[in-house]
């Protein structure tokens, strides 16, 4: 690691659970998702849910959990990935 290089997970969460937010990118599956083929798409930029709860990825990155409860689907996601919509 480059010394001058932060880690995301050593910052305060931008989000917290029960906020609302809305995806800012289309988010393709990696192949993780159960039911989901490899590059389908799991939700459209623009859909609306809100953050159940947050994690760590490689000890390095914040994943959020978004509940897209329109779509019933809970998708991880990455701070830059999502907008703020309420408190």
């Amino acid at each position: 690691m480059i010394e001058s290089e932060s880690l995301e997970v050593d910052t305060p969460p931008l989000f917290q659970p029960g906020q609302k937010v809305r995806a800012a990118v289309a988010v393709r599956s990696d192949g993780s998702y159960m039911g989901a083929a490899t590059g389908d798409v799991l939700i459209e930029a623009g859909a609306v849910g809100y953050i159940r709860g947050m994690g760590e990825f490689l000890q390095r990155h914040r994943i959020y959990a978004v509940d897209f409860f329109e779509h019933a689907r809970i998708v991880g996601m990455r701070a830059h990935e999502l907008e703020l919509l309420e408190d």
